[in-house]
């Protein structure tokens, strides 16, 4: 398996326009909700896309959908798995963290996260995470995107969606 050089570069396009596409359901300061998802404006990015479902108190969270890009990334369907379930210790304390932090403030979360705890260090998956709140306000769902980095495979510009 090798790294692909232009795999960063189209993993952040693709993060540009999910970005895009959300921020564009925004009225004022309001946050979407899942109700206003369409998923035809985003179709190409539907392999690497997920959509998380926030509990509260205690605070946990659910991968209520999860593309067919994930499953080869985690080695399994994760659609309707909980954090403690998909994760090791640390990995699932770092996107605890993560998510935490995305509910709390009600801001988007971007970042790189290494698949060394599922045995693939040569990996990296490029992630992103946009709140979603019913009422506009409280976080509860949150829609992600993940491209995987490292892969060798058919993806001509080496980003697969993770």
């Amino acid at each position: 398996m090798s790294v692909h050089l232009g795999a960063p570069s189209a993993a952040m396009r693709a993060h540009e326009e999910l970005f895009a596409y959300w921020a564009g359901l925004r009225r004022g300061g309001a946050l979407p909700g899942r109700r206003d998802i369409d998923p035809a404006p985003i179709k190409r990015l539907l392999p690497g896309v997920c959509l998380i479902d926030v509990t509260p108190a205690p605070r946990d969270y659910r991968f209520r959908l999860a593309g067919t890009g994930l499953y080869g990334v985690f080695g399994g369907e994760i659609t309707g798995k909980w954090l403690a379930e998909i994760y090791n210790t640390a990995a699932h304390g770092y996107w605890r963290t993560e998510l935490d932090q995305i509910v709390d403030t009600s801001r988007p979360g971007a970042g790189y996260h290494s698949l060394a705890w599922r045995g693939a260090g040569h990996v990296t998956i490029l992630w992103m995470r946009l709140p979603l709140a019913t009422n506009g306000k409280d976080v509860d769902m949150i829609l992600g995107y993940d491209a995987a980095v490292g892969l060798s495979g058919s993806a001509s510009s080496g980003v697969q969606a993770a």
